[in-house]
């Protein structure tokens, strides 16, 4: 659940007369079509334009097999943002997203029957931060859902350290799954040095299963007994890194709902997110469960470390 955004991309300095490429995205969008590939069976819940606009982003969801029967359609403007390389090549993001209709989720869009149902229901940082109305859905499923996954998704430009602090300390407490990353959000939020850190502060506030994500070095996941370090997987291509992080949340959990161990699920995620940088755009390139298992299988031998 969460906000859709109209993405323009371009790879040159925004301005006058570029050439840009349209797509749909947002980290809702990017974890479901994730899960979706990952094989499971997703439904999204969000709010979209009511008009060609809304239609079109509908289209593209079912594209990417995720069911469109939890949208909402409303009238409003449809959030944007844009992707773009300054001189020196770096990407930069700028955002038209204020008063969005996806910040119009509410609590009433929250199904208690579809979500107390759901095998896990998967949010973020981003949905609590653009509306009150939105945080309050998220909130009211994460107490509806058995299983509650939570990526802090830290945004300083849509919310303050407090307030994001306070959310997640508030929701791990219900989650069986958080999905920091580090050093950014485990130092901004938690206040941790290292990820080992930031895993036990979560599981003291609650959290059932931890993975603090650390960029190209790999992964740090803690359960109730245990603490393990799973190593990265190189991406074959580099494109684009939008969407990474969103494609482990969403392969990761997909294949702990099919009753992956949480050791293979996360190494399922990082394959998925070491592939689908190679494609541009949030949803530019999902890879099949095949691919990602294929990839997967290719670093085997990549180091598991436990933890007592």
């Amino acid at each position: 659940m969460g906000e859709i955004l109209l993405e323009v991309a371009t790879d040159v300095p925004l301005g006058h007369g570029v050439p840009a490429q349209l797509g749909i995205s947002g980290d809702a969008l990017n974890v479901a079509a994730s899960a979706a590939a990952a094989g499971a069976r997703v439904g999204l819940l969000s709010v979209v334009s009511d008009d060609e606009l809304g239609q079109a982003i509908a289209a593209r969801i079912r594209e990417l097999g995720i069911s469109t029967e939890l949208l909402k359609f409303r009238r409003g403007q449809q959030g944007v943002y844009l992707m773009h390389c300054d001189p020196d090549g770096r990407r930069e993001f700028s955002y038209a997203r204020h008063g969005s209709v996806g910040s119009t989720l509410s609590p009433d869009d929250v199904d208690p029957a579809v979500f107390s149902d759901a095998g896990a229901v998967v949010a973020g940082g981003i949905a609590c931060a653009i509306s009150s109305t939105s945080r309050a859905a998220v909130l009211k499923a994460a107490g509806l859902s058995p299983r509650f996954v939570f990526d802090p998704n830290f945004r300083p430009r849509l919310t303050s350290v407090e307030d994001a602090t306070a959310v997640l300390a508030e929701l791990a407490s219900q989650a069986f799954f958080v999905t920091p990353s580090f050093p950014g959000e485990t130092s901004a939020l938690l206040g941790c040095g290292s990820a080992e850190e930031a895993v036990e502060k979560l599981r003291g506030l609650g959290a059932a299963n931890v993975a603090v994500t650390c960029g190209a070095d790999g992964i740090q996941l803690g359960s109730a007994t245990d603490s393990l370090w799973v190593d990265a997987i190189p991406a074959p291509v580099v494109v684009d890194q939008t969407g990474a992080g969103d494609a482990f949340v969403g392969t990761t959990t997909a294949r702990l709902v099919l009753g992956d161990p949480l050791t293979a699920a996360a190494r399922y995620g990082a394959a998925a997110a070491s592939l689908v940088v190679g494609g541009k755009g949030g949803t530019g390139f999902i890879p099949t469960f095949e691919q990602t298992r294929a990839h997967a299988a290719s670093r085997a031998d990549g180091e598991l470390t436990w933890h007592a």
